[in-house]
C-alpha cells in the first residue's frame, strides 16, 4: 500500500508537482512568528522522548485530547511522559480530517522517516523509535532547526526580557538567527487592575526608573524597543481580541494611567481610551525603528472560567470572535497614515468571515512606495489548515497582490512544526498548477516558479530583514 505521507502529497496533477519539487521545496525557511522557547535553543535543548518535543504547551493537541474524553491528568497533569504520548496516540486516528492528522503524519516522516498511522497499537513502537532518535546529539534543538534549512525564527518576547538567550543564540548559533519580537500586552492590558499594577512595577525594575506618568511609561518603553533593537528585533506583535475604539488626547490619557496607578477602576472607555493611544504612540516608534506591525485580530480568549482558574491562558480554550474590528482597524491605522508614521503592517484575522473586509482594508493603506507594505496575513490558528489557507490565498489573490505575499509562518512552540511550511507550500503549488491546468493561469512554469519561491523566502526576507546575511 502506498504511503498516507509520500513526496506528491497533496499535488493533484503535474503543474502542481513540478511547482513544488523544482522551486518550493527547497527555499529556505523564514519563520517569522513563533513561540519557540529561547532557552531550549540557547541550551541546545536535547528531548528525552516524543511527548516532551510534541505535547510541551501544544493547546491545539490538548483540544482535541479533551474532545476525545481523555482527562486532564494525561493532558497538563502528573501522568508519566509515555502515559500522555498513548493517550494522544489513542486520539489521533478520531483526528481524521483535523489538521492534527496531516502535521502529525508529516512531521513523523519527516524527521524520523516513519510511515507508520499512529494509533493505540502503534503508539509503543513509535513512542521507542521517535524517543530514540531525539536523543541523538544531531537532533537537539539547533540541529531540528537545521535539518529544515531555517534561516531565521522570530520569537515572542515580552519587553521585560533582557533578551540574553537571542545574544547567546546569535553569538553561538551560525546556522538559525534567533531575532526577538516585541509584544507589549501586558503594558496595553490596563483592564487587569492588580495585575496591570504588579507588571508595571516589574517594568520598573528593569528599566530602573520610577512609572509614575503616562509620558514617563512611553519613555520607558521606547528604551526598551532601543534594546530590542540593538537586539536585532525587526518585529512587534499584538494579540487584540477587541480593537480599541474611542478617541482621547494625551491629557486625558495621563490622568487615566495615574487613576489606573492609584487603583482606580475605569470604565471601558477609559481603557479604550488608553489601549488606542498607546498601541498608536508605539505604532509611530515602530515606524521610526523600521520595524513591521503584526496585528492578530479576533481570539476570544479564556472562555472557560472553571478551567482558566485551574490551568492559567495558552491552554486550549480561546475561540474565535465574531466582534466588528475592521471599523476601530481602519481609524487606527488611518491615524498613523495621516501622520505619515504608519509601519510596515501584517494583519492576521481569525474570523474567515473577515477575509474580505481585512483583506480589502489593508489595499486603503498602500503607500505605492514599499511594495505590499501592508500586508493580509497567512491563516492563523484556526485557519491554517490546508482549506483555510487556500481561502486566504483567493482573498489574496482576488483583491489584492498574491505575489507580493509574505508567506508562511508555524505560530508554534514546537519544534517539530516546520513541515507546517511545507504543508503550506503542496496547497499554495496545489492552488496554482489547478489554475495552469484549467487554462486560468499560463503554461509558464519557470515564471509561475519564480512567483512561488517569492511567497516562500524571497519576499519575506526583502520586506523584514533585507539588512541581514541569512
Amino acid at each position: 500500500m502506498k504511503a498516507f505521507i509520500h513526496e506528491d502529497f497533496i499535488l493533484e496533477n503535474k503543474y502542481a508537482k513540478q511547482l513544488f519539487h523544482n522551486f518550493a521545496k527547497d527555499m529556505p525557511i523564514i519563520d517569522y512568528h513563533n513561540h519557540l522557547s529561547t532557552k531550549d535553543i540557547a541550551e541546545d535543548r536535547q528531548y528525552q522522548n516524543i511527548t516532551q518535543a510534541w505535547l510541551e504547551g501544544d493547546h491545539y493537541k490538548w483540544r482535541a485530547m479533551r474532545a476525545n474524553g481523555v482527562s486532564e491528568e494525561y493532558i497538563t497533569g502528573n501522568k508519566s511522559e509515555k502515559e500522555k504520548f498513548l493517550k494522544w496516540a489513542a486520539t489521533v486516528p478520531h483526528t481524521l480530517r483535523n489538521p492534527l492528522f496531516h502535521w502529525t503524519h508529516l512531521e513523523l516522516k519527516t524527521y524520523f522517516n516513519l510511515d507508520t498511522l499512529l494509533s493505540s497499537s502503534s503508539a509503543n513502537e513509535v513512542y521507542d523509535q521517535t524517543s530514540n532518535l531525539l536523543q541523538l546529539p544531531e537532533n537537539s534543538c539547533r540541529n531540528l532547526l537545521a535539518q529544515k534549512n531555517v534561516k531565521l525564527v522570530g520569537t515572542t518576547d515580552d519587553p521585560l526580557d533582557t533578551l540574553e538567550d537571542h545574544q547567546k543564540n546569535n553569538n553561538e548559533n551560525k546556522v538559525t538567527m534567533v531575532c526577538p519580537t516585541w509584544r507589549p500586552d501586558n503594558i496595553l492590558g490596563i483592564e487587569k487592575g492588580k495585575d496591570f499594577l504588579n507588571y508595571v512595577n516589574r517594568l520598573e525594575e528593569v528599566a530602573g526608573k520610577e512609572i509614575t506618568s503616562y509620558e514617563i511609561l512611553l519613555e520607558v518603553l521606547k528604551d526598551r524597543m532601543a534594546h530590542f533593537n540593538a537586539v536585532g528585533c525587526k518585529m512587534s506583535d499584538h494579540s487584540l481580541s477587541e480593537v480599541p475604539t474611542g478617541e482621547a488626547e494625551i491629557e486625558e490619557v495621563e490622568g487615566i494611567f495615574k487613576k489606573s496607578l492609584k487603583g482606580i477602576t475605569l470604565t471601558k472607555e477609559d481603557q479604550n481610551a488608553y489601549k488606542k493611544h498607546l498601541l498608536i504612540e508605539m505604532g509611530k516608534e515602530y515606524h521610526r525603528l523600521g520595524w513591521v506591525m503584526q496585528l492578530h485580530v479576533g481570539a476570544l480568549r479564556n472562555n472557560s472560567e472553571r478551567q482558566f482558574k485551574k490551568l492559567g491562558p495558552d491552554t486550549g480554550f480561546d475561540s474565535i470572535s465574531d466582534s466588528n474590528h475592521v471599523i476601530p482597524l481602519s481609524k487606527i491605522l488611518s491615524d498613523m497614515d495621516l501622520k505619515g508614521q504608519l509601519p510596515k503592517t501584517i494583519i492576521y484575522n481569525l474570523n474567515p468571515a473577515d477575509n474580505y473586509p481585512m483583506g480589502t482594508l489593508v489595499g486603503n493603506f498602500q503607500d505605492g512606495i514599499t511594495p505590499g507594505k501592508i500586508q493580509l496575513g497567512s491563516g492563523w490558528w484556526f485557519l491554517d489548515q490546508k482549506e483555510a489557507m487556500e481561502w486566504q490565498i483567493n482573498t489574496l489573490s482576488n483583491i489584492g497582490l498574491l505575489s507580493k505575499f509574505v508567506g508562511m509562518l508555524t505560530d508554534s512552540r514546537s519544534f517539530l512544526s516546520f513541515p507546517r511550511h511545507e504543508y503550506f507550500r503542496r496547497t499554495l503549488c496545489n492552488l496554482l498548477g489547478n489554475d495552469i491546468e484549467k487554462g486560468l493561469v499560463p503554461n509558464d512554469i519557470n515564471w509561475v516558479g519564480s512567483l512561488v519561491q517569492d511567497i516562500c523566502y524571497n519576499n519575506i526576507k526583502q520586506y523584514a530583514f533585507s539588512d541581514l546575511k541569512l
